[in-house]
Protein backbone atom coordinates (compact mmCIF):
# COMPACT_ATOMS: atom_id res chain seq x y z
CA UNK A 1 0.00 0.00 0.00
CA UNK A 2 2.40 2.53 0.94
CA UNK A 3 6.33 2.81 -0.51
CA UNK A 4 8.60 1.19 1.34
CA UNK A 5 11.59 3.15 0.39
CA UNK A 6 11.67 7.30 0.81
CA UNK A 7 12.78 9.09 -2.30
CA UNK A 8 16.09 10.83 -2.61
CA UNK A 9 13.83 14.10 -3.49
CA UNK A 10 11.70 13.63 -0.25
CA UNK A 11 14.49 13.46 2.24
CA UNK A 12 15.84 16.44 0.89
CA UNK A 13 12.82 17.91 1.38
CA UNK A 14 12.42 16.84 5.14
CA UNK A 15 15.99 17.75 6.06
CA UNK A 16 15.47 21.50 4.72
CA UNK A 17 12.30 21.18 6.97
CA UNK A 18 13.88 20.23 10.28
CA UNK A 19 16.93 21.97 9.64
CA UNK A 20 20.66 20.78 11.13
CA UNK A 21 20.36 17.03 12.36
CA UNK A 22 16.44 17.13 12.77
CA UNK A 23 16.35 14.00 10.47
CA UNK A 24 17.88 10.42 11.19
CA UNK A 25 18.19 8.26 7.81
CA UNK A 26 20.79 5.47 8.87
CA UNK A 27 19.31 2.29 9.58
CA UNK A 28 21.30 1.24 12.26
CA UNK A 29 20.02 4.75 14.27
CA UNK A 30 16.55 4.19 12.85
CA UNK A 31 16.09 0.60 14.60
CA UNK A 32 15.66 2.58 17.71
CA UNK A 33 12.21 4.00 16.45
CA UNK A 34 11.03 0.18 15.50
CA UNK A 35 8.54 -0.23 18.44
CA UNK A 36 7.09 1.38 21.61
CA UNK A 37 6.74 -0.61 25.25
CA UNK A 38 4.89 -3.36 22.91
CA UNK A 39 8.32 -5.00 21.38
CA UNK A 40 6.42 -7.72 19.66
CA UNK A 41 5.66 -5.64 17.13
CA UNK A 42 8.31 -3.59 15.46
CA UNK A 43 8.58 -1.74 11.58
CA UNK A 44 11.39 0.06 10.34
CA UNK A 45 10.45 3.59 9.52
CA UNK A 46 12.08 5.21 6.25
CA UNK A 47 12.62 8.13 8.41
CA UNK A 48 12.95 9.71 11.40
CA UNK A 49 12.39 13.73 11.91
CA UNK A 50 12.90 15.53 15.12
CA UNK A 51 11.14 19.13 14.68
CA UNK A 52 12.07 21.21 17.44
CA UNK A 53 8.40 23.80 16.51
CA UNK A 54 5.35 23.83 15.30
CA UNK A 55 5.98 24.75 12.26
CA UNK A 56 8.63 22.24 11.44
CA UNK A 57 6.04 19.53 12.05
CA UNK A 58 3.56 21.25 9.66
CA UNK A 59 6.12 21.39 7.44
CA UNK A 60 6.86 17.82 7.91
CA UNK A 61 3.40 16.61 7.68
CA UNK A 62 3.03 19.03 4.64
CA UNK A 63 5.79 17.14 2.60
CA UNK A 64 4.12 13.97 3.52
CA UNK A 65 0.64 14.66 2.50
CA UNK A 66 1.91 16.09 -0.91
CA UNK A 67 3.78 12.51 -1.49
CA UNK A 68 0.68 10.34 0.24
CA UNK A 69 3.57 8.84 2.36
CA UNK A 70 2.43 8.01 6.08
CA UNK A 71 3.63 9.28 9.41
CA UNK A 72 3.09 8.21 12.86
CA UNK A 73 3.81 10.92 16.01
CA UNK A 74 6.28 9.63 18.84
CA UNK A 75 6.67 10.89 22.14
CA UNK A 76 8.51 8.89 24.64
CA UNK A 77 8.00 5.54 23.28
CA UNK A 78 6.01 4.24 26.70
CA UNK A 79 2.85 2.93 24.67
CA UNK A 80 2.03 -0.06 25.64
CA UNK A 81 -0.40 -1.24 22.50
CA UNK A 82 2.03 -0.21 19.55
CA UNK A 83 0.03 2.89 19.25
CA UNK A 84 3.66 4.48 18.06
CA UNK A 85 4.37 1.74 15.67
CA UNK A 86 5.82 2.57 12.65
CA UNK A 87 4.67 1.65 9.01
CA UNK A 88 7.16 0.18 7.18
CA UNK A 89 9.05 3.00 5.17
CA UNK A 90 7.05 5.78 7.25
CA UNK A 91 8.31 9.15 8.50
CA UNK A 92 8.60 9.11 12.56
CA UNK A 93 7.78 12.15 13.79
CA UNK A 94 9.64 12.15 17.33
CA UNK A 95 8.60 15.19 19.36
CA UNK A 96 10.99 14.73 22.43
CA UNK A 97 12.82 18.12 21.17
CA UNK A 98 9.75 20.15 21.81
CA UNK A 99 9.68 20.13 25.51
CA UNK A 100 9.50 23.24 26.82
CA UNK A 101 6.89 24.78 29.65
CA UNK A 102 5.39 28.04 27.86
CA UNK A 103 3.62 29.52 29.85
CA UNK A 104 2.54 29.11 33.78
CA UNK A 105 -0.80 30.86 35.13
CA UNK A 106 -1.67 29.69 38.72
CA UNK A 107 -4.39 32.50 39.04
CA UNK A 108 -6.12 30.52 35.88
CA UNK A 109 -4.80 27.38 37.03
CA UNK A 110 -3.60 26.58 33.89
CA UNK A 111 0.01 25.60 32.93
CA UNK A 112 0.74 25.56 28.71
CA UNK A 113 3.29 22.72 28.10
CA UNK A 114 4.87 21.52 24.12
CA UNK A 115 4.54 18.07 23.54
CA UNK A 116 7.38 16.86 24.68
CA UNK A 117 7.17 17.48 28.27
CA UNK A 118 6.83 14.49 30.99
CA UNK A 119 4.02 14.34 32.50
CA UNK A 120 5.87 14.55 36.12
CA UNK A 121 7.64 17.56 34.42
CA UNK A 122 3.97 19.56 34.89
CA UNK A 123 3.92 18.38 38.59
CA UNK A 124 7.39 19.63 39.18
CA UNK A 125 6.86 23.17 37.74
CA UNK A 126 4.24 24.01 39.68
CA UNK A 127 4.21 21.66 43.53
CA UNK A 128 6.32 24.68 45.07
CA UNK A 129 2.90 26.94 44.99
CA UNK A 130 0.66 24.15 46.01
CA UNK A 131 -0.42 22.47 42.38
CA UNK A 132 -0.29 19.74 41.00
CA UNK A 133 -1.20 17.38 37.37
CA UNK A 134 -3.35 14.91 38.38
CA UNK A 135 -3.20 11.99 35.56
CA UNK A 136 -0.85 9.89 36.49
CA UNK A 137 0.61 6.79 34.79
CA UNK A 138 2.77 4.45 35.74
CA UNK A 139 5.49 5.68 33.25
CA UNK A 140 5.09 9.23 34.42
CA UNK A 141 8.76 10.20 34.93
CA UNK A 142 8.73 9.69 31.32
CA UNK A 143 6.02 9.65 29.54
CA UNK A 144 5.11 12.61 27.93
CA UNK A 145 1.97 15.15 27.28
CA UNK A 146 1.79 14.44 24.11
CA UNK A 147 1.26 11.09 24.19
CA UNK A 148 -1.12 11.36 27.63
CA UNK A 149 -3.02 13.37 24.89
CA UNK A 150 -3.03 10.88 22.25
CA UNK A 151 -3.93 8.04 25.11
CA UNK A 152 -6.18 9.64 27.17
CA UNK A 153 -3.95 8.28 29.88
CA UNK A 154 -4.87 7.71 33.19
CA UNK A 155 -3.21 6.19 36.02
CA UNK A 156 -4.39 5.43 39.52
CA UNK A 157 -5.59 9.04 40.71
CA UNK A 158 -8.18 9.21 37.62
CA UNK A 159 -10.75 7.58 39.61
CA UNK A 160 -11.54 11.01 41.45
CA UNK A 161 -10.01 13.22 39.39
CA UNK A 162 -10.32 11.80 35.91
CA UNK A 163 -8.38 11.49 33.15
CA UNK A 164 -6.02 13.55 30.45
CA UNK A 165 -9.36 14.63 28.80
CA UNK A 166 -10.40 16.42 32.13
CA UNK A 167 -7.50 18.52 32.21
CA UNK A 168 -7.14 19.28 28.36
CA UNK A 169 -8.47 23.12 28.21
CA UNK A 170 -7.07 23.54 24.48
CA UNK A 171 -4.25 21.94 22.25
CA UNK A 172 -3.08 23.37 19.06
CA UNK A 173 -3.03 20.83 16.56
CA UNK A 174 -0.94 20.40 13.00
CA UNK A 175 -3.96 18.55 10.84
CA UNK A 176 -2.53 15.83 8.49
CA UNK A 177 -2.80 18.10 5.89
CA UNK A 178 -0.06 19.97 7.28
CA UNK A 179 -2.81 23.19 8.42
CA UNK A 180 -2.04 24.33 11.98
CA UNK A 181 -5.59 24.70 14.44
CA UNK A 182 -6.59 24.88 17.94
CA UNK A 183 -9.27 23.03 19.38
CA UNK A 184 -10.78 23.75 22.51
CA UNK A 185 -9.02 27.54 23.50
CA UNK A 186 -5.67 29.39 23.80
CA UNK A 187 -6.60 31.30 26.56
CA UNK A 188 -7.92 28.14 28.36
CA UNK A 189 -11.71 28.33 29.01
CA UNK A 190 -13.30 25.62 30.00
CA UNK A 191 -16.82 25.92 27.54
CA UNK A 192 -16.66 27.04 24.47
CA UNK A 193 -19.92 26.75 21.64
CA UNK A 194 -20.13 24.46 19.17
CA UNK A 195 -18.32 20.83 18.75
CA UNK A 196 -16.29 19.36 20.98
CA UNK A 197 -13.21 18.79 18.82
CA UNK A 198 -10.84 18.62 21.83
CA UNK A 199 -12.89 15.73 22.95
CA UNK A 200 -12.87 14.12 19.61
CA UNK A 201 -9.25 14.60 19.14
CA UNK A 202 -7.92 13.63 22.27
CA UNK A 203 -7.16 9.59 22.80
CA UNK A 204 -7.94 9.60 19.16
CA UNK A 205 -4.52 7.66 18.81
CA UNK A 206 -2.48 10.01 16.48
CA UNK A 207 -5.08 9.36 14.05
CA UNK A 208 -6.32 12.72 13.37
CA UNK A 209 -3.22 14.97 13.96
CA UNK A 210 -0.24 16.09 16.55
CA UNK A 211 -0.37 18.18 19.27
CA UNK A 212 2.10 20.72 19.47
CA UNK A 213 1.21 22.85 22.12
CA UNK A 214 -1.39 21.35 25.14
CA UNK A 215 -3.51 23.79 27.68
CA UNK A 216 -3.56 21.88 30.90
CA UNK A 217 -5.67 22.18 34.00
CA UNK A 218 -3.73 21.88 37.56
CA UNK A 219 -5.58 21.29 40.80
CA UNK A 220 -4.41 22.53 44.21
CA UNK A 221 -2.61 20.10 46.16
CA UNK A 222 -5.58 18.54 48.96
CA UNK A 223 -5.16 19.47 52.45
CA UNK A 224 -5.08 15.84 53.76
CA UNK A 225 -4.11 12.59 52.10
CA UNK A 226 -4.14 9.32 53.69
CA UNK A 227 -3.35 5.97 52.53
CA UNK A 228 -4.17 2.86 53.40
CA UNK A 229 -2.90 -0.64 52.32
CA UNK A 230 -5.30 -3.81 53.95
CA UNK A 231 -4.09 -7.62 52.86
CA UNK A 232 -6.18 -9.90 52.18
CA UNK A 233 -6.36 -13.47 51.70
CA UNK A 234 -8.44 -13.84 48.74
CA UNK A 235 -9.10 -11.05 45.99
CA UNK A 236 -12.41 -11.46 46.17
CA UNK A 237 -12.30 -9.94 49.67
CA UNK A 238 -10.72 -7.35 48.06
CA UNK A 239 -12.95 -6.77 45.29
CA UNK A 240 -15.74 -6.58 47.46
CA UNK A 241 -14.11 -4.07 49.99
CA UNK A 242 -13.89 -1.72 46.56
CA UNK A 243 -17.42 -2.32 45.49
CA UNK A 244 -18.60 -1.82 49.39
CA UNK A 245 -16.43 1.41 49.60
CA UNK A 246 -17.91 2.84 46.04
CA UNK A 247 -21.42 2.02 47.43
CA UNK A 248 -20.90 3.88 50.86
CA UNK A 249 -21.11 6.99 48.85
CA UNK A 250 -16.96 7.26 48.99
CA UNK A 251 -15.05 8.92 45.97
CA UNK A 252 -11.28 7.89 46.78
CA UNK A 253 -8.17 9.13 45.10
CA UNK A 254 -7.44 6.14 43.82
CA UNK A 255 -8.14 2.39 44.73
CA UNK A 256 -5.80 -0.20 43.98
CA UNK A 257 -5.38 -3.81 43.66
CA UNK A 258 -2.12 -6.17 43.62
CA UNK A 259 -2.24 -10.10 43.95
CA UNK A 260 0.16 -12.11 45.37
CA UNK A 261 2.49 -12.57 42.19
CA UNK A 262 2.74 -8.72 41.66
CA UNK A 263 3.21 -8.15 45.14
CA UNK A 264 6.01 -10.62 45.37
CA UNK A 265 7.90 -9.04 42.07
CA UNK A 266 7.40 -5.47 43.30
CA UNK A 267 8.29 -6.36 46.67
CA UNK A 268 11.76 -7.99 45.13
CA UNK A 269 12.36 -4.91 43.08
CA UNK A 270 11.63 -2.28 45.66
CA UNK A 271 11.32 -3.84 48.92
CA UNK A 272 8.26 -1.33 49.68
CA UNK A 273 7.69 -3.93 53.15
CA UNK A 274 4.73 -5.60 51.47
CA UNK A 275 2.64 -7.99 53.74
CA UNK A 276 2.88 -11.75 52.04
CA UNK A 277 -0.66 -12.16 50.58
CA UNK A 278 -3.43 -13.49 48.14
CA UNK A 279 -4.70 -9.38 47.34
CA UNK A 280 -3.50 -6.10 48.25
CA UNK A 281 -5.86 -3.18 48.40
CA UNK A 282 -4.79 0.41 48.16
CA UNK A 283 -7.02 2.79 49.20
CA UNK A 284 -6.26 6.67 48.93
CA UNK A 285 -8.18 9.41 49.88
CA UNK A 286 -7.73 12.92 49.73
CA UNK A 287 -9.42 16.41 50.66
CA UNK A 288 -10.41 18.40 53.71
CA UNK A 289 -8.53 17.20 57.14
CA UNK A 290 -11.71 16.17 59.08
CA UNK A 291 -13.05 14.73 56.36
CA UNK A 292 -10.82 12.79 55.03
CA UNK A 293 -10.05 11.19 59.00
CA UNK A 294 -13.99 10.16 58.92
CA UNK A 295 -13.87 8.46 55.44
CA UNK A 296 -11.13 6.71 55.85
CA UNK A 297 -12.75 5.13 59.32
CA UNK A 298 -15.18 3.73 57.20
CA UNK A 299 -13.02 2.39 54.70
CA UNK A 300 -11.29 0.68 57.25
CA UNK A 301 -14.22 -0.79 59.04
CA UNK A 302 -15.79 -2.25 55.60
CA UNK A 303 -11.94 -4.14 54.93
CA UNK A 304 -12.19 -5.37 58.24
CA UNK A 305 -15.84 -6.67 57.58
CA UNK A 306 -14.33 -8.12 54.45
CA UNK A 307 -11.73 -10.19 56.34
CA UNK A 308 -8.82 -7.93 55.50
CA UNK A 309 -5.93 -9.39 58.33
CA UNK A 310 -4.34 -6.61 58.26
CA UNK A 311 -4.25 -2.98 57.88
CA UNK A 312 -1.36 -0.23 57.34
CA UNK A 313 -1.86 3.77 57.04
CA UNK A 314 0.93 5.17 55.99
CA UNK A 315 2.14 7.26 58.44
CA UNK A 316 4.64 10.12 56.87
CA UNK A 317 5.26 11.40 53.50
CA UNK A 318 8.03 8.93 52.95
CA UNK A 319 5.73 5.38 53.57
CA UNK A 320 2.84 7.07 51.70
CA UNK A 321 5.60 7.52 48.97
CA UNK A 322 7.18 3.90 49.21
CA UNK A 323 3.70 2.24 49.22
CA UNK A 324 3.21 3.99 46.07
CA UNK A 325 6.84 3.25 44.92
CA UNK A 326 5.51 -0.86 44.77
CA UNK A 327 2.54 -0.20 42.83
CA UNK A 328 4.26 2.06 39.72
CA UNK A 329 7.18 -0.69 39.97
CA UNK A 330 4.77 -3.70 39.56
CA UNK A 331 5.06 -3.83 35.40
CA UNK A 332 8.75 -3.48 35.30
CA UNK A 333 9.54 -5.87 38.67
CA UNK A 334 7.73 -8.63 36.70
CA UNK A 335 10.54 -9.80 34.58
CA UNK A 336 12.20 -11.00 38.27
CA UNK A 337 9.29 -13.89 37.92
CA UNK A 338 8.60 -14.51 34.09
CA UNK A 339 10.77 -14.38 31.08
CA UNK A 340 8.22 -12.81 29.33
CA UNK A 341 4.34 -11.43 29.32
CA UNK A 342 1.32 -9.84 27.89
CA UNK A 343 -0.62 -6.98 29.83
CA UNK A 344 -3.76 -6.18 28.60
CA UNK A 345 -6.14 -3.24 30.24
CA UNK A 346 -9.56 -4.34 29.33
CA UNK A 347 -12.27 -2.74 31.54
CA UNK A 348 -15.06 -4.22 33.51
CA UNK A 349 -18.23 -2.90 36.25
CA UNK A 350 -16.74 -2.42 39.52
CA UNK A 351 -19.79 -4.96 40.50
CA UNK A 352 -18.08 -7.87 38.41
CA UNK A 353 -14.59 -7.96 40.13
CA UNK A 354 -14.91 -11.11 41.87
CA UNK A 355 -16.89 -12.47 39.29
CA UNK A 356 -14.25 -11.89 36.25
CA UNK A 357 -11.06 -12.17 38.97
CA UNK A 358 -12.21 -15.91 39.56
CA UNK A 359 -13.30 -16.54 35.62
CA UNK A 360 -9.57 -15.12 34.90
CA UNK A 361 -8.14 -18.11 37.35
CA UNK A 362 -10.22 -20.99 35.75
CA UNK A 363 -8.84 -19.43 32.28
CA UNK A 364 -5.69 -19.75 33.64
CA UNK A 365 -5.19 -23.20 34.84
CA UNK A 366 -7.70 -24.29 31.93
CA UNK A 367 -4.76 -22.86 29.77
CA UNK A 368 -1.70 -23.80 32.30
CA UNK A 369 -0.58 -20.25 32.17
CA UNK A 370 0.04 -17.65 34.61
CA UNK A 371 -1.60 -14.46 35.15
CA UNK A 372 -0.13 -11.50 37.52
CA UNK A 373 -3.16 -8.94 38.43
CA UNK A 374 -2.41 -5.59 39.26
CA UNK A 375 -4.84 -2.92 38.13
CA UNK A 376 -7.12 0.06 38.99
CA UNK A 377 -9.79 -1.60 40.91
CA UNK A 378 -11.53 1.39 41.72
CA UNK A 379 -12.76 1.96 38.19
CA UNK A 380 -12.50 -1.53 37.00
CA UNK A 381 -9.69 -1.04 34.58
CA UNK A 382 -7.79 -4.11 35.28
CA UNK A 383 -4.45 -4.91 34.21
CA UNK A 384 -3.54 -8.24 33.55
CA UNK A 385 -0.07 -9.86 32.48
CA UNK A 386 -0.07 -13.43 30.75
CA UNK A 387 2.91 -14.61 31.61
CA UNK A 388 4.80 -17.14 29.10
CA UNK A 389 8.11 -17.95 28.18
CA UNK A 390 9.11 -17.44 24.69
CA UNK A 391 11.94 -19.98 24.25
CA UNK A 392 9.08 -22.47 24.60
CA UNK A 393 7.39 -22.86 20.96
CA UNK A 394 3.88 -22.10 20.77
CA UNK A 395 3.56 -20.32 24.29
CA UNK A 396 3.89 -16.79 23.16
CA UNK A 397 0.51 -17.54 20.66
CA UNK A 398 -1.35 -19.12 23.43
CA UNK A 399 -0.58 -16.26 25.88
CA UNK A 400 -1.69 -13.60 23.14
CA UNK A 401 -4.71 -16.21 22.63
CA UNK A 402 -5.81 -16.13 26.12
CA UNK A 403 -4.69 -12.36 26.74
CA UNK A 404 -7.41 -11.42 24.30
CA UNK A 405 -9.85 -13.82 25.11
CA UNK A 406 -9.47 -12.00 28.34
CA UNK A 407 -10.48 -9.18 26.90
CA UNK A 408 -13.43 -10.38 25.49
CA UNK A 409 -14.36 -11.28 28.85
CA UNK A 410 -14.49 -7.97 29.60
CA UNK A 411 -16.48 -6.58 26.81
CA UNK A 412 -19.25 -9.71 27.96
CA UNK A 413 -19.23 -8.73 31.33
CA UNK A 414 -20.20 -5.29 30.28
CA UNK A 415 -16.85 -3.19 29.84
CA UNK A 416 -14.65 -2.40 27.40
CA UNK A 417 -10.85 -3.35 25.66
CA UNK A 418 -9.02 -1.04 27.05
CA UNK A 419 -9.55 1.64 29.76
CA UNK A 420 -5.75 3.48 28.89
CA UNK A 421 -3.54 1.91 27.05
CA UNK A 422 -5.35 2.86 24.13
CA UNK A 423 -6.16 -0.10 20.78
CA UNK A 424 -3.19 0.66 18.62
CA UNK A 425 -2.14 -2.48 16.87
CA UNK A 426 -2.67 -4.81 19.35
CA UNK A 427 -6.39 -4.75 19.77
CA UNK A 428 -7.65 -3.03 17.02
CA UNK A 429 -8.48 -6.95 15.71
CA UNK A 430 -10.87 -7.02 19.22
CA UNK A 431 -12.50 -3.70 17.86
CA UNK A 432 -14.87 -5.43 16.02
CA UNK A 433 -16.20 -7.48 18.92
CA UNK A 434 -16.49 -4.60 20.72
CA UNK A 435 -18.61 -2.60 17.69
CA UNK A 436 -20.81 -3.48 14.95
CA UNK A 437 -20.04 -2.73 11.45
CA UNK A 438 -22.05 0.44 11.47
CA UNK A 439 -20.46 1.65 14.78
CA UNK A 440 -17.03 1.25 13.41
CA UNK A 441 -17.89 2.95 9.96
CA UNK A 442 -19.29 5.94 11.74
CA UNK A 443 -15.89 6.01 13.21
CA UNK A 444 -14.20 6.06 10.17
CA UNK A 445 -16.30 8.59 8.32
CA UNK A 446 -14.91 11.34 11.67
CA UNK A 447 -11.68 9.84 11.05
CA UNK A 448 -11.81 10.57 7.01
CA UNK A 449 -12.74 13.87 7.79
CA UNK A 450 -9.65 14.72 9.45
CA UNK A 451 -7.41 12.61 7.32
CA UNK A 452 -9.14 11.77 3.73
CA UNK A 453 -6.11 10.22 2.87
CA UNK A 454 -5.55 7.68 5.99
CA UNK A 455 -1.58 8.78 5.92
CA UNK A 456 -1.79 9.56 9.70
CA UNK A 457 -0.48 6.19 12.31
CA UNK A 458 -2.37 4.04 9.67
CA UNK A 459 -2.98 0.80 10.59
CA UNK A 460 -4.00 1.59 14.30
CA UNK A 461 -7.22 1.78 15.91
CA UNK A 462 -9.30 0.04 13.46
CA UNK A 463 -9.62 -3.55 12.28
CA UNK A 464 -8.72 -3.67 8.35
CA UNK A 465 -9.30 -6.89 6.41
CA UNK A 466 -5.68 -7.00 5.48
CA UNK A 467 -4.40 -7.31 9.59
CA UNK A 468 -7.56 -9.26 10.63
CA UNK A 469 -9.00 -10.94 7.89
CA UNK A 470 -12.87 -12.78 8.68
CA UNK A 471 -12.87 -12.86 12.38
CA UNK A 472 -15.91 -14.05 14.32
CA UNK A 473 -18.40 -12.12 16.04
CA UNK A 474 -18.90 -9.26 13.17
CA UNK A 475 -15.55 -9.52 11.08
CA UNK A 476 -15.20 -5.87 9.79
CA UNK A 477 -15.25 -6.97 5.85
CA UNK A 478 -14.03 -5.23 2.70
CA UNK A 479 -17.45 -5.40 1.73
CA UNK A 480 -18.85 -3.79 4.71
CA UNK A 481 -16.45 -0.92 4.58
CA UNK A 482 -17.44 -0.56 0.49
CA UNK A 483 -20.98 0.54 1.55
CA UNK A 484 -20.04 2.93 3.73
CA UNK A 485 -18.02 4.74 1.41
CA UNK A 486 -14.91 4.75 3.77
CA UNK A 487 -12.89 1.61 2.22
CA UNK A 488 -10.52 4.55 0.94
CA UNK A 489 -8.88 5.10 4.10
CA UNK A 490 -7.35 1.65 4.22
Amino acid sequence: MWPVVIAPSILVALRTAVRKNGLIEERNQLQTYECDGLTNFRAQPGAVALPRTTGEVSAVVRICAANRLPFVARGAGTGLSGGALPTEGCVVIGLARMNRILAVDLANARVTVEPGVTNTGVTDRVKAAGYFFAPDPSSQTVCTIGGNVAENAGGAHCLKYGFTVTHVLGCEVVLPTGEVTWFGSPQGVVDTPGYDLAGVFIGSEGTLGIATQVVLRVVPKPESVQTLLAAFNTASQAAQSVSDIIAAGMLPAAMEMMDRTSIFAAEAAVHAGYPDCEALLLVELDGPEAEVKAQMEQVRAICARNEAWEQRLAATERERAVVWKGRKAAFAAMGRVSPNYIVQDGVIPRTKLPEVLAQMARMSEETGLRVANVFHAGDGNLHPMVLYDGAIEGEEARALAFSYDILRMCVDAGGSITGEHGVGREKQCEMSYMFAEPDLATMQRVRGAFDPAGIANPEKLFPTPRLCGERRHGAYTPHALEATGVAEVF
